[in-house]
């Protein structure tokens, strides 16, 4: 599909298909819903000690990853993710626990949350989401 886009009609630009268009919005969404892309601009100052992270949700274990592949100085973690969500990971600890029910995996998820909270008071700096 062509339109004019000068009164003069000298100039022409095309328009994507419906689907083209609808294509581009999608992967445009992708891309910005992609962890990775999305905590990079917000990281803090590197502190001069560890990073403890604490976390919960179904993002969590793809953002943790994507912080341990941004993040250079020393890391340390746990965050719990529903079944289904895990990956691997390196330096954070990702447990799998029922959602929106607990189970007997989320109640020892959150006892190892609450024990690297208890190491957060001797972090210089804690990363939670």
């Amino acid at each position: 599909m062509k339109i004019f886009s000068s009164a003069d009609h000298s100039m022409t630009h095309s328009i994507p298909s419906p689907r083209e268009f609808l294509a581009s919005l999608f992967h445009a969404a992708v891309k910005a819903a992609d962890p990775l892309t999305g905590i990079a601009a917000h990281l803090p100052e590197k502190p001069k000690g560890r990073t403890v992270v604490i976390g919960a949700g179904k993002g969590a274990a793809q953002m943790a990853r994507a912080l341990e592949s941004l993040w250079d100085g020393p890391l340390e973690g746990v965050v719990v993710t529903r079944y289904g969500y895990a990956v691997d990971c390196e330096r954070i600890e990702i447990l799998e626990a029922a959602h929106p029910v607990p189970d007997e995996n989320g109640l020892a998820a959150s006892a190892r949350l609450m024990a690297a909270a208890a190491c957060r008071a001797r972090a210089l700096s804690t990363a939670s989401w």
